[in-house]
């Protein structure tokens, strides 16, 4: 071969250039260089920082990344396939009967009939059994890209109405699918090159539809625990429940209802269901302070909303005729030169030892004596403790409400009786789906929201943001997720619209990651991901929305 024929690939997992056929596939690449650049199969690439699947040809030189199932973008494409062969799987054993991959649940997924009805444990194993069937015969995911016209007519002729509604909707020119022995389906994002990429997966009963079990993401040859979330499971019912109610089960939907002039109306009753869940556990509170709840814990990972969910609350909890006392666990914060550190050398935030334990307990001692503080700020621009003469004292009335992401920690009340206190969990319990089988991953909410706060009132770019989250998520698997299902209420801060709304603002932002950083790759995914809602302009947003929060522009001070 002469210098024509070939081009150079500079492999990042090993550090060495290496000359390949022109049009190699990534997966011929892999080989190339010795089939052994990872401990596991990889699962797609990252190819200049931006991720392929591994079928990808290379016909210029580039800068290649391979990932397998440990990685967070190789794991979203080992469990997309499973998800694949399950549509397939199903098909094959019961044409005409449709699944929903509703939500992610108890370390799995979980599917249900479309239809409402409960599936049985023998049509659950026969599918498993299908599945293993497809997977042992190792059958190729064959990637199509057609004209978005072509494939719309494809999939409303296969009866997949929610798919060519998405597709319809979004306004893209081409469109990409897979298909496999004659059936298709989209899949947002790039699939394993054939099924017998896929070595671990388990269906089994859950509530009325079924839970797929997957890998552990640092051990991919253990399936996850199956964790019992009863109550996320609940909180999850109840929004899919609204949106059905308002006939908008998919993304497509939404944007169908945007161009026919219904946003406001979408809008309102997205608002006017969360007051309700406020008012519910406001209504609930004020019964437990008759029993003697003194202290409200309200807790939830990043970006879940918890501050306007406790402003919120505090009005309501006021109309019950109690005086609540708000206090962000944030303020109490340690001066960031005093912040504990990772295993990587970076400020750990999410450490429960970010906070100054001493000096909150000694406020909360005073403030439960009858005793005034001066409420301290936490400015996070200096990253320093600040006071701005903000007092605070008991009333009679008083009751005492603490939302930061370790608000279910016993350790931050250790020496308060569980009597005395009521605990909610906050989360953004994302339900609307790209289309049956495309789900939106909380953590892709709560992240586009954390970009867009970061950017425009903490003085962070995009890329920042986007290089502190796997240590974010890091430490909510460690301090917030494993006292989730502690909490008397669950309140979802998801809402129907919100990412046609955030959509304005993050694309701009996550343009301005430069393709040679990193962090491209998943500012380049959000990309691709938000291109499939119509924008709404955030004019239309009341004052008191959660959104605002993130956007700015409400009636709450923060």
């Amino acid at each position: 071969m002469n210098n024509y024929d070939t081009i150079t690939i500079y492999c990042k997992n090993n550090k060495t250039y290496t000359d390949v056929p022109i049009g190699s596939s990534l997966l011929e690449i892999y080989e190339l260089l010795g089939g052994n650049v990872l401990h596991y199969r990889p699962m797609n690439a990252q190819v200049n920082n931006k991720v392929e699947g591994l079928n990808y040809r290379c016909w210029r030189s580039k800068d290649v990344k391979f990932l397998d199932c440990t990685h967070p973008s190789g794991f979203r494409t080992y469990v997309r396939s499973i998800c694949y062969v399950l549509s397939k799987a199903a098909h094959d054993m019961y044409p005409g009967v449709k699944l929903n991959l509703e939500h992610p649940i108890s370390k799995g997924y979980y599917c249900a009939l479309a239809n409402g009805e409960k599936l049985d444990p023998e049509a659950i194993g026969k599918i498993k059994e299908q599945m293993w069937r497809i997977i042992r015969r190792d059958l190729p995911f064959d990637l199509k890209n057609v004209r978005t016209e072509d494939a719309v007519r494809l999939f409303r002729s296969r009866g997949m109405m929610d798919k060519a509604l998405l597709i319809e909707t979004a306004g893209m020119a081409y469109t990409s699918y897979y298909e496999m022995e004659g059936y298709e389906n989209f899949f947002y994002g790039c699939l394993v090159p054939s099924s017998g990429y896929i070595h671990l997966f388990d269906l089994i009963p859950y509530e009325d539809g079924l839970l797929i079990r997957v890998p552990q993401r640092d051990n991919p040859y253990e399936l996850e625990p199956v964790i019992e979330q009863k109550k996320m499971f609940a909180a999850y019912k109840e929004h899919l429940t609204l949106q059905r109610t308002l006939n908008l089960n998919d993304v497509g939907d939404l944007n169908r209802a945007i161009e026919n002039g219904l946003t406001q109306e979408v809008i309102m009753v997205s608002e006017a269901v969360q007051e309700k869940q406020v008012a519910r556990i406001a209504v609930e509170i004020a019964e437990r302070y008759k029993e003697g709840v003194r202290i409200v814990l309200i807790s939830g990972p990043s970006s879940s909303g918890k501050t306007t969910f406790c402003k919120r609350l505090q009005v309501q909890l006021m109309t019950n005729l109690l005086h609540p006392l708000g206090i962000s666990l944030d303020d109490y914060y340690v001066n960031r030169v005093d912040t504990p550190k990772d295993e990587d050398g970076e400020y750990d935030f999410e450490s429960l030892y970010a906070i100054d334990l001493p000096y909150f307990d000694r406020d909360m001692r005073r403030l439960i004596a009858g005793e005034e503080i001066d409420l301290p700020t936490y400015d996070f621009n200096s990253g320093m403790r600040i006071y701005r003469g903000q007092k605070l004292k008991m009333r009679e009335n008083s009751i005492l409400l603490l939302e930061g992401i370790h608000g279910l920690n016993p350790e931050l009340v250790s020496e308060v009786e569980d009597k005395y206190i009521y605990r909610v969990y906050v989360s953004a319990l994302t339900t609307i789906s790209l289309d049956g089988y495309n789900w939106i991953p909380t953590t892709d909410n709560r992240l586009l929201r954390r970009i867009v706060r970061d950017y425009r009132f903490r003085g962070y770019t995009a890329k920042e943001t986007i290089s502190r989250w796997p240590s974010v998520r890091r430490g909510e698997d460690k301090w917030v997720f494993p006292y989730q299902e502690n909490a008397d209420a669950t309140f979802n801060s998801a809402m129907l619209y919100e990412l046609a709304v955030l959509k304005k603002y993050a694309v701009p932002m996550l343009n301005e990651v430069k393709q040679v950083d990193t962090e491209n790759a998943e500012a380049y995914r959000l990309i691709r991901f938000l291109q499939y809602f119509n924008s709404i302009p955030d004019e239309e947003l009341p004052g008191t929305s959660l959104l605002r929060e993130f956007l700015g522009g409400g009636m709450f001070k923060y």
